[in-house]
């Protein structure tokens, strides 16, 4: 099986996977799905796991950095709906270090500071070798915080 036929495979299932539910919720989204993500949270930390996956991959044969920000900031907005309730991400910023090829990697989003109107929050990417592949901050604002 060439290289194309290999995308086109999984690519299927990913969709099939996606598709198997209409629900849209934390922990459970369209794109959480689709894209293999496995969120748990810990110790006022969310976790985002996956494999990454030949359909996820730039022309370069690694990791797509849009999939690797759309993760980080999954891992900040679910931590950030887990401890304060919704919120909406102001602004983001990545800095890339390493590339990822077809491996299970893992973000950690936490807290770097908690405001009063604004919220701070930061995500690492790990490899499955344990390195550091990105780390991303973030400034939220809360769009209902629970009582």
């Amino acid at each position: 099986m060439n290289d194309q036929e290999k995308i086109r495979d999984i690519g299927s299932s990913m969709l099939a996977e996606a598709a198997k539910t209409a629900k849209q919720e934390f922990g459970s989204f369209y794109l959480s799905r689709f894209l293999g993500f496995k969120i748990t949270y810990k110790n006022d930390n969310c976790f985002v796991n996956f494999r990454s996956k030949l359909p996820m991959f730039n022309p370069q044969g690694t990791l797509h950095g849009g999939i690797i920000a759309t993760a980080m900031d999954v891992s900040m907005g679910h931590l950030l709906h887990y401890t304060t309730g919704s919120g909406a991400t102001l602004e983001m910023n990545v800095k890339y270090l390493l590339p990822i090829k077809e491996e299970d990697v893992v973000c950690k989003g936490s807290y770097l500071k908690q405001g009063k109107t604004i919220e701070f929050l930061q995500s690492h990417m790990y490899r499955s070798d344990g390195k550091l592949a990105a780390y991303a901050s973030a400034t939220w604002i809360p769009l209902n915080k629970n009582s």
